[in-house]
């Protein structure tokens, strides 16, 4: 159970960071306004995967957090009216984005690599 408070607690602190991240874009440097959104909700994607099935490896739950992100960024190109009106909506476009774009690709791999070191390197620590 503990291990499941770590990675809510790296969720909640994720999702925190990422809407800081849009919301405060004008006082980051540029480089981190542009890019750390992507990197950290895919990073809450990771973590997600993590709490959910805590069991599996952590390379299992990389992998998978890679697929799913590609997954909802390529989804963006599609464009029935349905999802373009629920990507409309403030949760559908925070969960389903607004339009592809290839380097959010490796915004999510780096996302998630930096997301895979954290937990080997400190949510693992017994």
């Amino acid at each position: 159970m503990r291990t499941r408070i770590k990675y809510l607690i790296a969720i909640i602190v994720t999702i925190i960071l990422g809407l800081s991240s849009r919301k405060f874009s004008d006082l980051l440097p540029v480089l981190i306004a542009k890019h750390a959104g992507d990197m950290l909700w895919a990073s809450m994607v990771y973590f997600g995967f993590r709490f959910c099935l805590i069991k599996e490896r952590l390379i299992w739950a990389a992998g998978s957090s890679v697929v799913f992100s590609f997954a909802i960024e390529f989804s963006q190109m599609y464009q029935a009216e349905w999802i373009v009106a629920l990507r409309d909506t403030v949760l559908g476009a925070l969960v389903l984005g607004k339009g592809f774009l290839t380097v959010d690709l490796v915004r999510y791999v780096l996302g998630i690599a930096i997301a895979y070191g954290l937990d080997t390197y400190w949510l693992r620590r017994k």
